[in-house]
């Protein structure tokens, strides 16, 4: 992206589809909580004050369980590297991603954006309005991605996670919500109570 490849007006949305890297250049935006999705820039609502509470009370747990040289991050970008680097591109911002130290270091070192193959854990907490987004369109995505884990938190009473793990060709594979305490031997061993995320 040069002066001379201008994305539109000062201020506003680009008005041609951006690749993740045109993407990641601009940076934070004015206007809002942003996603790129086949290139067009997706605006939607800032999370509620409930909605970012349970996201820090997951990481919190998570935290002091995760093996050195992992980290738990709330709200960042992930590149999902679904098409070819000068197409279209696919960027989500999850609530939660779990990664290694090391992918942190190379993106403040070299720039761009965290990639789907940096990922350990992905964690969307359903908002309304969300609920077919998180379940069926960021569920196919992100196993597309190759994410080993996806996470969808649902805030309704009783909290639940359904916890989605790769199964192959065949995309995620779950064995049903899961209420109380949540535990997790592999990628690496954590315990957490569910009902502390309300």
């Amino acid at each position: 992206m040069t002066a001379a490849e201008p994305l539109g007006v000062p201020g506003l949305p680009p008005v041609r589809l951006l690749t993740a890297a045109e993407y990641a250049k601009l940076g934070e935006t004015g206007w809002g909580y942003t996603e790129l999705m086949e290139g067009r820039i997706l605006v939607s609502p800032s999370p509620t004050a409930k909605h970012n509470m349970a996201g820090l009370a997951l990481a919190m747990q998570l935290v002091p369980q995760l093996p050195e040289g992992v980290r738990v991050i709330q709200d960042v970008d992930i590149d999902l590297g679904l098409v070819p680097a000068d197409q279209p591109g696919l960027v989500r911002r999850p609530d939660l991603v779990v990664v290694e130290t090391s992918a942190v270091n190379r993106v403040d070192r070299d720039g761009g954006l965290l990639s789907a193959g940096d990922v350990l854990v992905v964690v969307e907490i359903v908002s309304p309005g969300s609920q077919r987004l998180d379940y069926v369109i960021k569920r196919g995505e992100y196993a597309d991605a190759g994410i080993p884990r996806y996470w969808i938190v649902d805030l309704d009473k009783p909290v639940s996670l359904l916890d989605c793990h790769l199964a192959e060709d065949f995309g995620y594979a779950d064995s049903g919500a899961i209420t109380g305490t949540f535990t997790l031997s592999s990628p690496f061993s954590v315990r957490f109570e569910l009902d502390l995320l309300i």
